[in-house]
């Protein structure tokens, strides 16, 4: 039974699973499951302790930070930021990167020149930097942030669906279908994207850790999601001055960021394993 049940759990991403299906359950829920309200100030009990350590009290579980907010509620209000950034953020870039790769690997020429010289520019150039400065010249706010972290994942998916696009045009059944009198449009859909799905869902998922890393890079400059809504970069950024004194206030929302991002990895990597016929592990 052990032996079943850990096979089972080493072929397929049980944990990575279980921890994104938290993480949206979270969102879904955030209202309703936070032990307290996320900004709620309470001076008098400022950096208490996890309540297993002495001081620490059940009604904090994971203590509090410098202004007494509740940490846990400020981790689960922090949740649907994050969904909503990444889902966001990734399914529009990965729409445009889609639509790109698609159009460039197909007709080539001129626009395939043009678009991969543009993917080859935006490569060299410092993200992070470049999303500074966008995000101070327009400034701070959901939208923005949507828009500059779309810019970081269209480049990576013109060049995985171009690359395979490259490859299906070229198969019997696209030119049989060109025999057939069927428009370019309808090749595109409905006989080289299905072909290309499986690289789309692996590229979005593997894109998904880096956004969330750069989300919380840009809280932790002071450049991310204005004040007062949560984020756990944030957390760590306005903590960062008592290390000393209280870990937790860091250490917490630090471990959330650090378990999402690697079950986005792993994920990633198995679907890749498991959608690639040379990679597959059979």
């Amino acid at each position: 039974m052990f032996s079943a049940a850990w096979f089972f759990v080493r072929r397929y991403p049980v944990i990575p699973v279980l921890i994104l299906a938290l993480l949206v359950f979270s969102a879904i829920t955030a209202p309703w499951i936070s032990p307290h309200e996320p900004n709620q100030i309470d001076l008098v009990n400022r950096h208490n302790p996890p309540f297993w350590l002495e001081e620490g009290s059940i009604t904090n579980p994971l203590g509090t930070d410098f202004l007494g907010r509740d940490i846990l509620s400020r981790i689960i209000g922090g949740a649907p930021i994050t969904v909503f950034v990444v889902v966001a953020s990734v399914a529009t870039g990965v729409l445009i990167g889609t639509t790109l790769g698609l159009v460039t690997g197909y007709f080539g020429g001129i626009v395939d020149d043009i678009v991969m010289r543009a993917v080859d520019a935006w490569n060299i150039l410092p993200a992070l930097l470049i999303i500074l400065v966008v995000v101070l010249t327009f400034g701070q706010g959901l939208p923005v942030l949507i828009g500059v972290f779309a810019m970081l994942s269209w480049p990576g998916a013109v060049r995985l669906v171009r690359a395979e696009t490259l490859s299906l045009r070229h198969r019997e059944y696209v030119a049989l279908a060109q025999v057939a009198g069927a428009s370019n449009f309808r090749i595109l859909i409905r006989h080289i994207l299905p072909g290309i799905v499986n690289i789309v869902i692996v590229t979005a998922t593997l894109g998904t850790g880096n956004i969330i890393l750069t989300e919380a890079a840009l809280s932790f400059l002071g450049a991310g999601i204005p004040p007062p809504d949560p984020t756990w970069g944030k957390m760590i950024s306005e903590e960062r001055q008592y290390l000393d004194k209280a870990w937790w206030a860091t250490f917490f929302p630090g471990i959330a960021i650090a378990l999402v991002v690697m079950s986005g990895n792993f994920l990633g990597d198995w679907m890749r394993d498991r959608f690639d016929p040379t990679l597959r592990q059979l």
